[in-house]
């Protein structure tokens, strides 16, 4: 009996190696975080998010070869219903992209909110590149006049990468997602 046992430990031992090796990129792509904070202030509600980890090495590459690089960030604003279906109040779509022009050796940048143009510029420091893509501060996108007094309200951000290519390493290729929460006092 101890041969089919230490038979059957093996087994298993291999199989846990085989599940660790595979969370692996999984883990990789934990360490990305999704940090939103909902401010309200002259009648409207201010969006701040920060994408923490999200230019990773695969997307630097990406960018660098010259691919046009686009997060998409879903907001909603929705409302706490307790013991029920939480209610989308409002949505809207907001882009962060980049292209690199190998010739010129700078960064296109465009920013985008429910498809109109916001702002546009180029630069050639990567950091600006990396505060562009990932960091949205004080975005007026909703207006407070749709919201009830003394209720409880969030704000969902999902971040997705464009070009997904399918990789497991690609950063949050299935997306990733926060919410912050607020109060609305009038």
């Amino acid at each position: 009996m101890r041969p089919v046992s230490a038979r059957l430990a093996a087994i298993a031992g291999l199989w846990v190696l085989a599940v660790l090796a595979g969370a692996t990129p999984s883990y990789a792509q934990a360490r990305q975080t999704l940090r939103v904070v909902p401010l309200v202030k002259d009648g409207q509600v201010l969006v701040s998010f920060e994408l923490v980890n999200g230019l990773t090495d695969e997307v630097r590459a990406a960018i660098q070869s010259g691919l046009t690089t686009t997060f998409t960030y879903n907001v909603e604003l929705r409302m706490d219903v307790p013991a029920w279906v939480d209610r989308t109040i409002a949505t809207a779509v907001v882009t962060s992209s980049v292209e690199y022009d190998n010739l010129k050796r700078q960064y296109i940048m465009g920013f985008r909110v429910d498809g109109r143009t916001e702002d546009s510029k180029s630069t050639t420091d990567e950091n600006e590149v990396r505060q562009w893509m990932t960091t949205v501060k004080h975005l007026a996108l909703f207006k407070t006049t749709m919201l009830e007094p003394n209720r409880d309200y969030y704000i969902r951000v999902s971040a997705t990468a464009r070009p997904a290519n399918g990789s497991m390493l690609w950063p949050f290729a299935s997306g990733t997602s926060a919410q912050g929460k607020f109060t609305f006092i009038r």
